[in-house]
């Protein structure tokens, strides 16, 4: 999650249903603008965000541990919610499964002078009122690895003779350690009334079980995990409002890195309810969406990892096939590409990488002339001095399933003018959008990764209930007129 990038709080409202009797999705707004002020020029800020991605990338790889609603164009998506009567904003990702955020007192080392009270609509949270969760609850040993709570409450120091007779209540869980990509956080399991307001009504979720961290390393707001383990976002809410956690999705609507401009969020759906007609959901009678659904690999190292098999890559003509690594996940939890709200850019294998930028260049360099320069200071490769768009060959994922995503250009191709280091004769520049994730052979986690920049445009489900995820090309400002 950059710190960069914030999302301003915009006005909750719940969506109407109209082919759905008694279910009503909830519709929240994540909103932001991305924030140029510590970006000199626009490689500046794309350097910044190839290098999050690929530690993030490398972070999900070797760690062992671990409603409707706007979202608006950046880097990160940010939704908003109260807490203790006190209103929040955190990051969305579905690559993490545990809420937290910072708790007053709140100090973040590492976080480059972006404290707190800097940050907009950021203020660590007042817990006096929230409950701390005891060491022999299931959230304990959830967030714990699963733990046993005999262990958890030994390891909050709770006497021998009142484990034996399972009278530990009063001793909290121990505090518990999670780390991301671009940063990590300590912090203790506590228990408060979750509001979404302005809905009609207000929908309220008593006991949401959320981390509540003092210290931080690079990570001054907090997240709202939407993976799958027990102690993510969808997952309470189902406890209370099943549909909500069933399915959600979200429609990510593009942004520029060269625009401050605010522009409208993206809607993030929570309990919408996709009826099982050849993959079709049907707004209204004028509106028929393709969903183009793919299964979810199950990961016995990572659980809450949203992984899908990518099966190969069609550039123009030419079909890659992509390597066992990113079509399966094998018995020690490698393998597989995880869908990632948290990370930029899609990262793939070297021995995926490579060919396709071998086979993209082939087809480009007759017409472009290289910028190497451009991609020493953005991080991004291949680029190109481009006068027109027309000779960039076509991007198709090819998914498990028999399920192909055909990618729009500005997906994978981004253009901008480059003024070099003096910032003189601009000239326009395009780059490939896709990262090389490297070779790990030794460690286990994810071969690849689909990037939130390559979401755009997609309305992304999350069909929980029969383990898939779908894809469709949408409009997605337009889902505020369909939906509200």
């Amino acid at each position: 999650m950059a710190a960069s990038v914030f999302i301003s709080l915009l006005t909750l409202f719940l969506a109407h249903n109209a082919y759905l009797s008694s279910s009503k999705p909830l519709l929240l707004p994540l909103s932001h603008s991305l924030s140029h002020s510590s970006f000199t020029s626009t490689p500046h800020l794309l350097k910044s965000t190839t290098s999050h991605s690929s530690t993030r990338f490398r972070n999900h790889k070797q760690r062992h541990h671990h409603v409707s609603l706007p979202l608006s164009p950046g880097t990160d998506y940010t939704l908003s919610f109260s807490l203790s009567s006190q209103t929040i904003s955190l990051y969305m990702d579905t690559g993490s499964d545990v809420v937290w955020l910072p708790c007053s007192p709140f100090s973040c080392m590492l976080c480059e002078g972006k404290s707190p009270s800097t940050i907009s609509n950021l203020k660590p949270l007042n817990i006096s009122a929230a409950k701390k969760v005891p060491c022999k609850a299931r959230a304990c040993s959830s967030v714990h690895s699963r733990i046993q709570s005999s262990d958890l409450c030994a390891m909050a120091r709770c006497p021998l003779e009142d484990i034996e007779v399972s009278d530990c209540a009063k001793f909290s869980c121990p505090p518990f350690y999670y780390a991301y990509g671009d940063g990590s956080f300590v912090a203790e399991l506590y228990r408060d009334t979750l509001e979404i307001p302005m809905s009609n009504p207000s929908l309220n979720l008593h006991n949401f079980t959320f981390g509540c961290a003092h210290d931080a390393l690079g990570e001054p707001i907090g997240v709202a995990g939407f993976g799958r383990g027990a102690l993510s976002l969808p997952a309470q809410l189902a406890t209370s409002n099943p549909h909500l956690g069933n399915q959600f999705s979200y429609c990510l609507i593009s942004h520029s890195f060269d625009s401050a401009r605010v522009r409208k969020p993206s809607p993030l759906i929570l309990g919408r309810y996709v009826p099982e007609n050849k993959n079709k959901r049907v707004e209204s009678q004028n509106d028929i969406i393709d969903f183009i659904y793919t299964p979810l690999l199950e990961n016995p190292t990572h659980p809450y990892f949203y992984l899908v098999g990518l099966e190969a890559v069609t550039v123009g003509k030419k079909r890659l096939t992509a390597p066992l690594s990113l079509t399966a996940v094998d018995k020690k939890g490698n393998g597989g590409m995880v869908v990632d709200s948290g990370t930029t850019y899609t990262m793939l294998p070297a021995e995926m990488y490579k060919p396709l930028v071998t086979e993209f260049s082939r087809r480009v360099e007759t017409f472009y002339k290289r910028a190497s320069h451009v991609e020493d200071r953005t991080g991004l490769s291949p680029c190109y001095y481009v006068d027109s768009v027309k000779n960039v060959p076509q991007l198709i994922f090819h998914f498990v399933g028999n399920s192909s995503v055909v990618m729009p250009r500005k997906n994978y191709f981004y253009e901008f003018l480059d003024g070099g280091d003096d910032g003189k004769n601009k000239r326009k520049v395009g780059c490939v959008m896709l990262m090389n994730g490297g070779d790990f052979p030794e460690s286990d986690g994810p071969s690849g990764l689909l990037g939130n920049y390559q979401q755009q445009g997609f309305e992304v489900m999350y069909d929980l209930e029969n383990k898939r995820v779908g894809f469709a090309e949408r409009k997605c400002a337009a889902l505020w007129d369909t939906l509200g």
